[in-house]
């Protein structure tokens, strides 16, 4: 068995020593750390609407009108679940789920959590670039290529942003995230909906294959692996004593509380992608330039430049939110720190290479997506084990419920992967 490290062991100090309320949690706010915790919540929210999503969401309801929104509630209700795990156990450990898995797991297993988390900070990396391109080509008809070099330059002012301070960071991601929002319930409400037809698409159902294959689009888009190693990653060094000071109920209340809000916001919008497109005509799905036209020539070009808009908000806050997934993801594993101007010109490599060779990347969105939901187990499976340890969670360990539910949620995405395997392989 491993050793045990010293600051991972459960030993809460009296919250009276720090001037903090253990009932009310009053105390964070006057030294000013309610931004502190509202902040992780809401940057890690920006990775579950993701230009992936756009695509994923956007096809499903062109496609099969309402009939897949309960596979968007449904994965919102899983990432809420997840991403309050990941946030408990940064909590009670003070560390990141990939410092967790390097110091509680062999060395085969912990190389083999690492690729695979790489590949899928790769995956989400492509989704972000090729999103805002396409956004950028569709608002000042940019080629893609150029439209890639502008998203990485502007990620990287405001990353600059971050280095300055984490609360300017949140400050401009946050605000992305509530453009993105306001852009879509612009769309929503000046479209035609059916009341009815919406609440029937809350029944479970996969008519065929292509269904499955949109619903683990739809999750892999929505429970993001790389997301579970940032939250963690923020929540655990959100304190220079790794969390000494904080390890109380009342800042596990605030956790809970963010991450419902933030991933409600997060969820609200997947909801408007999908019912925005459900009013275009079939065959207009097959990529965003399809869809931006149908706008365009249904709504008019103030819709259609809202659309393009929401798309860019999209790509940029969760492109800044990528380059931390994967810092955290090495650093985590490796011990080993890669500096954010190097991790962002190495990930643009792969997108901006797609971005050459392709005329239209969005089938690239949808698989990317479907790329991660492959990839979550990775990182569902450890959060599972290790949030269940007391030795290293301590009163924070989860109960044998939340347990249970984990290994739910861990089925379901088990059981849509292997469906979309399966129906590969049969199918060629």
């Amino acid at each position: 068995m491993n050793p045990q490290p010293p600051d991972i062991a459960y030993a809460p100090p009296a919250p009276e020593q720090h001037g903090v309320d253990p009932k009310t949690g009053r105390g964070f706010l006057a030294r000013g750390r309610f931004l502190g915790l509202i902040g992780p919540a809401f940057v890690a929210a920006v990775a579950f609407v993701d230009p992936g999503n756009v695509a994923t969401n956007i096809s499903a309801g062109i496609d099969y009108r309402y009939m897949l929104i309960w596979a968007v509630v449904s994965a919102c209700l899983m990432a809420m679940f997840v991403q309050y795990l990941a946030a408990k156990l940064g909590l009670a450990t003070g560390r990141s789920l990939a410092e967790v898995c390097r110091d509680h797991t062999s060395t085969p297993v912990r190389l083999g959590l690492w690729l695979v988390a790489e590949a899928v900070v790769i995956m989400t990396d492509l989704a972000e670039f090729v999103g805002g391109a396409v956004a950028l080509n569709l608002l000042f008809d940019i080629s893609l290529f150029n439209g890639g070099l502008i998203v990485a330059a502007a990620t990287m002012v405001i990353l600059r942003v971050r280095l300055r301070g984490r609360e300017g960071f949140s400050a401009v991601v946050v605000g992305l995230l509530f453009v993105l929002a306001l852009a879509f319930l612009y769309l929503v409400v000046n479209s035609p909906l059916d009341p009815v037809a919406a609440v029937s698409g809350l029944v479970p159902r996969l008519p065929d294959s292509r269904s499955a294959l949109l619903a683990c689009g739809i999750i892999g888009a929505t429970v993001m692996p790389h997301a579970v190693f940032l939250h963690s990653s923020l929540i655990g060094g959100l304190s220079p004593d790794r969390q000494g000071t904080l390890r109380t109920q009342a800042v596990l209340r605030f956790l809970r509380r963010d991450v419902i809000i933030a991933l409600g916001v997060a969820g609200v919008v997947n909801l408007l992608m999908l019912l925005v497109a459900t009013s275009l005509p079939a065959g207009n799905g097959d990529s965003l330039v399809s869809v931006h036209a149908a706008f365009l020539d249904r709504s008019g070009a103030v819709f259609a430049a809202v659309f393009a808009v929401a798309l860019l908000a999209s790509g940029l806050a969760s492109a800044c939110a990528g380059v931390y997934s994967g810092q955290a993801v090495m650093q985590g594993f490796l011990r080993r720190n890669s500096s954010v101007w190097l991790r962002r010109a190495v990930s643009s490599v792969p997108a901006l290479v797609v971005l050459a060779l392709v005329t239209d990347p969005t089938e690239a969105l949808v698989f990317s997506q479907v790329a991660l939901a492959f990839g979550l187990p990775f990182a569902l499976v450890p959060l599972m084990i290790f949030t269940a340890r007391r030795d290293l969670m301590g009163a924070f360990a989860n109960r044998v419920r939340t347990t249970f539910f984990g290994v739910v949620v861990t089925t379901v995405v088990l059981a849509l992967n292997g469906f979309v395997i399966i129906d590969l392989v049969l199918t060629g």
